[in-house]
């Protein structure tokens, strides 16, 4: 049981500042302006599911994935340290964390639970990489569930902060939100920062 609440807990918290659920408020109140608040809260029931199965499936096939290309933990961890430094990057200096084209295309698309919202924005390549570095420790069945139970949670605090975004949007405003993604992209930069220095501990051995 302890090592349950233990997985859960890192799951989460290795998750929740790169998944950033707060700094996709403001490209979903973009990208459903023009939506009813029944369509909207379908898309966020999506979004969420969306992310839980992203996450969830690279996770378990995560150890897979690292023997098929022969790629050690520490070579994970740096280029996991680098892709999570450059979205760190973005959030600092207000960089949008989907490209212009991609937001213009999310914009006449019926359904964007998935692209853009699940992938890239919220469960990206930073994401991925932690969940399969995740996967490295085994499968344990306590550990394993716990994972799970703590991507579970990241998805419910999406679901949370989707719904939550037009009345976020009111009370904090947009000069808010960019404090709140300020603040969040300079722990997502030390985490970044940690994971290069790891990779490069366990590669060289130091």
């Amino acid at each position: 049981m302890e090592s349950f609440f233990t997985a859960l807990a890192l799951a989460f918290v290795s998750l929740f500042p790169i998944v950033d659920p707060p700094g996709a408020i403001p490209v979903f109140c973009s990208l459903t302006a023009n939506s009813t608040g029944k369509h909207r809260h379908k898309t966020a029931i999506k979004t969420s599911m969306n992310v839980f199965f992203v996450l969830l499936g690279f996770y378990l096939i995560g150890e897979f994935i690292l023997d098929f290309f022969g790629i050690s933990m520490g070579v994970l961890k740096i280029a996991g340290g680098i892709v999570v430094m450059n979205t760190a990057w973005e959030m600092l200096t207000s960089k949008e964390k989907i490209s212009e084209d991609v937001q213009t295309e999310g914009q006449t698309k019926e359904d964007i639970s998935f692209a853009p919202m699940a992938l890239p924005l919220l469960s990206g390549p930073g994401a991925i990489g932690s969940v399969i570095g995740l996967s490295l420790q085994g499968y344990q069945a306590g550990y394993t569930f716990g994972i799970g139970a703590g991507i579970l949670l990241i998805a419910v605090t999406v679901y949370l902060a989707l719904m939550l975004s037009i009345p976020l949007m009111k009370i904090l405003g947009k000069t808010g939100i960019e404090v709140l993604k300020k603040i969040m992209g300079f722990f997502i930069l030390a985490i970044a920062v940690q994971l290069i220095v790891s990779g490069i501990n366990i590669s060289f051995k130091l």
